[in-house]
């Protein structure tokens, strides 16, 4: 009878190679790619989730998109496990998915679950006693097979059961990816996809915005960690926040950004980027995001300037003396 895997696709290099490896062996592949606010790979056009979508669809293999929800937020905010140097709760993380992946596994008939790991490619959740914690965790003891590092291990119940040959499988261990990319050749796989995409959450200039969610919510959402990738963010209430476009494509995606309840401001008379006032607002908390706004025009230092002020259909004009100095900016950033 021929077998079944679920492969966790990233959109890496890594993931790729694993999931040509069980192919070539007769193993039937169907692929999973979890998103996340926190990816980096995000091209113009693409990112990890359009690359897993290219990398199936050349290889001819379903795949289903999984959006991680809050209750990933919920272990982001809470690691059992903790976090790396930033507040990338990377075992966690990964118990997390291969938990999703094994409920895949057994709704679609399924007989293992495959990855890319490879032993000692990442510091914290592919050294060998945590990659035997999230096996154990996750419910996947002896189905989870890591084709590009499985001599590194015992073998697994595909291994035994002679579903996949052992001899094939391969020794791969460390950061260095030369055996991956002759390996990419020898197996012809082209136009390599991203490296397995970057977590804004290891980021350490990333720490200070998430954790300033954390801090001033009481319900978490997707959107207010998607909106963390833009812009410059400043905390002017408990509840209030300003994000402010550094440039013209923050200022394009802020702008469809906006939602009803939310505040608009520009300064009326120059070059200006966009302000967004987000959560609880009062005059206090508008007019002084309207002074943290002009520190990043052109205008004059003490002279007064029109803001246009939008908040759903109402529109108004404040006058507002450009008197913050840089110091008082920048108790307000958040990053």
């Amino acid at each position: 009878m021929k077998r079944k895997a679920v492969a966790l696709l990233s959109g890496g290099l890594d993931s790729t190679l694993a999931v040509k490896m069980m192919l070539d062996m007769g193993i039937d592949v169907e692929a999973l790619n979890f998103t996340s606010p926190f990816c980096t790979c995000t091209g113009k056009n693409s990112g990890c989730k359009s690359e897993a979508v290219r990398v199936a669809q050349e290889f001819n293999i379903p795949i289903k998109v999984v959006h991680k929800g809050l209750d990933y937020l919920e272990i982001v905010r809470n690691p059992r496990h903790g976090y790396g140097k930033g507040v990338n709760p990377c075992v966690d993380c990964r118990i997390y998915l291969l938990r999703k992946a094994k409920e895949y596994m057994q709704e679609s008939g399924a007989d293992f679950i495959i990855t890319g790991e490879v032993l000692g490619q990442r510091p914290m959740s592919q050294r060998r006693d945590t990659m035997r914690v999230i096996e154990r965790e996750s419910g996947l003891e002896g189905l989870l097979l890591r084709p590009l590092s499985a001599q590194h291990f015992e073998p697994t119940i595909p291994e035994l059961e002679g579903w996949v040959d052992r001899e094939k499988l391969l020794a791969i261990k460390g950061r260095s990816r030369k055996d991956q990319f002759q390996l990419a050749d020898e197996l012809d796989v082209k136009n390599y996809p991203c490296p397995a995409g970057g977590c804004l959450l290891t980021e350490l200039s990333f720490v200070p915005k998430v954790r300033d969610i954390f801090d001033h919510s009481d319900e978490l959402n997707q959107r207010d960690f998607r909106m963390l990738k833009m812009g410059r963010h400043f905390r002017i209430g408990k509840r209030t926040k300003v994000i402010i476009g550094r440039d013209e494509n923050d200022n394009r995606i802020l702008e469809t950004a906006i939602q009803p309840g939310e505040t608009r401001i520009t300064w009326l008379d120059g070059n200006t980027p966009l302000g967004a006032v987000m959560g609880v607002q009062n005059e206090t908390c508008l007019e002084l995001a309207a002074r943290i706004l002009l520190r990043y025009t052109k205008a004059e230092a003490g002279m007064d300037c029109r803001i246009k002020v939008q908040h759903d259909d109402n529109e108004r004009i404040l006058t507002i003396s450009n008197s913050m100095d840089e110091a008082a900016v920048s108790s307000y950033i958040v990053a």
